[in-house]
């Protein structure tokens, strides 16, 4: 079994910065880096991972393959005249093709935040297009991109004025596209940008000189590689995993959590402990972006890896410990994201942690549930239970994330150790554990926490809030039997009663593969996401639908339409039906719920059915720049949109009770 002061002993977080820094050596731009998914600077770079697994002493070593839309980057630039003369911009790229024949003439617009009513009165057709976005607070790249490939533009030309890459206004920015790949894409500075629009107003456009090498490439090979650790155990599995793909060089983001995740492997190879459970140490590909054209098209090998390549995992594996950013503090406390069923249990842990190295100002925490932007969320609904060290908290998001800037100079060593130390104890904790200890009640508190009092609104809101009352008493009194179960385990284990932890542990097998069952239909059952990819329990989506569609049309009673437009942009993507032409509005829907699930991936089933009021919205903006007070056919669409989301409320909520009887 593992032994955590020995593994602790053991670690050499100066090996993980070396081997951090060693990820950066293959990018396929010379200047900017970037590892995308099936380029040759991933593979590359894969390989490396794949020996440096061996030399660990790992066993079971090898690269597994899949299918992805590949992305090789290898440059864009620009030159334009100022007047302190020629400037040359290095631009950074978005997961889309262009391939200029060397240096080409171009015209270049620019077209403001690039929405439908910018291109008013302007010719962009053949032309470069330069706009401002802020993908954090308004809309993602692939709106704008697809209104100027609707346009005829040649490529758009985006600069992030706040969101992202805050830090410098030298920084570039890239995120995954999730848009069609004939539609360009490129970043530029703002730097660069300010000196441009030296020699721009509004609407009026230059001559520039631009050349531009970026393809996507269907239908490529990529591969995971995935090492082990056999265990006394060999078909109870634990998961650490990272992905080793990478935006320009990636060293938080994510070299280091891939060299902490090896770092960790090392260390229990090097302490001689053989552990109770295998563990499975897996270097994600294509975790940035892997299927062109789709809202869901990051964490595509984590996705690939459990419901491709080893589906069998689910009821295997009792945790994934997914790693992201480590090596730079995300606020005053480290935390632990994780499923709802794993909060007990990782609060218990850390009421137990000795002390760690200094490096946050307050102890840890723990937050739940997981979120989409990170590969335990594809592990997670796939039924392994999943977390992550969160990564969301700070700045570093806004500041450094997804630019150049995200480099060394954001190294703390400290807080870098710090994690090491926090997960080598948390694998020791999970290796004296003879059930996966799940606790459900957190999930049902969850469920009642927003069920609302006004029982009119549906005849299933007491019954479900007695049932998951109910519930919840029953899956606390279920998670006491699990702790001391463990603690039993434990101590057996820690008294060198090897043989009677071993039949206690045998004994618990059949109760272990329900729990791991249970897991995964309540992944199926209640996680879902909104049009913005958070994840909300489907009673919540329509209960919010069914709140703002009522006070919309209250709104047109009162015939105040600005009002009610503010609430019918709250419901799912109908936000985006002022700003966009129509066509764009339609392809992000649809793309969104009828594609089929190879190219949904973890997004299927996920999303409720769509409240598509693009139509209404349109009219009240016709009929309030007219000022007309007439709004009584969008009243009454309105009120029919409500009354069809108080049916799906009936559905949704007599799944749930299904669901929640089973305690």
């Amino acid at each position: 079994m593992l032994d955590s002061e020995r593994v602790v002993r053991q670690l050499d977080i100066d090996y993980a910065y070396r081997l951090a820094k060693r990820m950066e050596e293959h990018g396929s731009n010379p200047t900017l880096g970037y590892r995308p998914a099936g380029s040759d600077a991933e593979k590359k770079t894969g390989e490396m991972l794949r020996k440096e697994m061996l030399d660990i002493g790992l066993t079971h070593v090898r690269r597994e393959e899949f299918v992805v839309d590949g992305w090789e980057f290898h440059h864009a630039e620009m030159l334009f005249d100022t007047p302190e003369g020629k400037r040359k911009a290095v631009l950074g790229a978005y997961q889309t093709t262009l391939q200029t024949e060397g240096w080409e003439t171009c015209q270049l617009v620019y077209v403001g935040r690039g929405e439908a009513k910018d291109y008013a009165g302007l010719d962009v057709k053949g032309k470069l297009v330069l706009a401002d976005i802020n993908q954090r607070d308004e809309w993602w790249i692939n709106y704008p991109v697809y209104q100027a490939h609707l346009k005829g533009a040649k490529a758009l030309i985006a600069v992030q004025r706040g969101g992202y890459g805050d830090a410098d206004d030298e920084a570039l920015n890239a995120q995954d596209i999730a848009g069609p790949a004939d539609a360009p894409a490129f970043s530029m500075a703002r730097r660069d940008a300010d000196a441009l629009m030296s020699v721009l107003d509004a609407g009026s456009e230059t001559t520039v000189s631009f050349c531009a090498d970026t393809r996507v490439i269907p239908d490529t090979r990529d591969g995971n590689i995935i090492g082990e650790i056999e265990g006394e155990h060999p078909d109870r599995l634990v998961l650490l995993s990272a992905h080793y793909d990478s935006y320009f060089s990636g060293f938080q983001d994510d070299n280091t959590a891939i060299a902490m995740m090896l770092g960790l492997a090392r260390a229990i190879v090097k302490s001689g402990c053989k552990p109770k459970n295998t563990l499975v140490f897996c270097a994600m590909a294509a975790e940035e972006w892997g299927v062109t054209d789709s809202w869901f098209d990051w964490s595509t090998g984590a996705f690939e890896q459990v419901n491709t390549l080893h589906p069998e995992w689910a009821g295997k594996v009792i945790a994934d410990l997914n790693f992201e950013l480590p090596a730079v503090a995300h606020g005053t406390r480290a935390r632990i994201r994780c499923c709802y069923e794993y909060v007990r249990y990782l609060q218990e842990f850390m009421a137990k942690l000795p002390q760690l190295t200094d490096a946050y100002r307050d102890p840890p925490s723990v937050v739940a549930p997981i979120e989409t932007m990170s590969d335990d969320f594809s592990m997670a609904i796939a039924g392994i239970p999943s977390m992550v060290n969160d990564f969301t908290g700070g700045s570093f998001m806004e500041t450094h994330y997804h630019s150049q800037l995200d480099a060394e100079e954001q190294y703390d060593p400290a807080v870098y150790r710090y994690h090491h130390e926090l997960f080598a104890y948390l694998l020791a904790a999970l290796d004296h554990t003879c059930l996966v200890p799940l606790c459900f009640a957190p999930v049902m508190e969850r469920v009642l926490k927003y069920l609302p009092e006004d029982e009119s609104l549906c005849r299933q809101l007491a019954p479900l809030r007695q049932a998951a009352e109910a519930a919840r008493g029953a899956a606390e009194q279920a998670y006491r039997s699990i702790r001391e179960t463990n603690l039993r385990y434990a101590a057996l284990l820690d008294e060198g009663r090897e043989d009677e932890a071993e039949q206690l542990y045998q004994s618990c097998r059949e109760k272990e593969k329900q729990l791991l069952a249970r897991f995964k239909q309540e992944q199926d059952t209640l996680v879902r996401i909104d049009w913005d990819g958070h994840v909300f329990y489907p009673h919540e989506l329509v209960l919010s639908s069914i709140e703002h569609l009522q006070q919309a049309e209250e709104g047109l009673r009162q015939e105040n339409v600005p009002c009610a437009l503010r609430h019918l942009y709250q419901v799912d993507n109908n936000a985006y039906a002022f700003t966009f032409d129509e066509d764009v509005f339609r392809h992000f829907t649809t793309y969104m719920t009828d594609q089929p699930k190879e190219r949904l991936k973890w997004g299927a089933g996920r999303l409720m059915p769509h409240a598509d009021l693009y139509t209404t919205v349109r009219a009240l903006l016709d009929k309030h720049a007219a000022g007309s007070a007439d709004c009584q056919s969008e009243q009454k669409r309105l009120h029919q949109a409500g009354e069809n989301q108080k049916m799906l409320l009936e559905k949704v909520l007599q799944t749930m009770m299904d669901f929640v009887s089973l305690f």
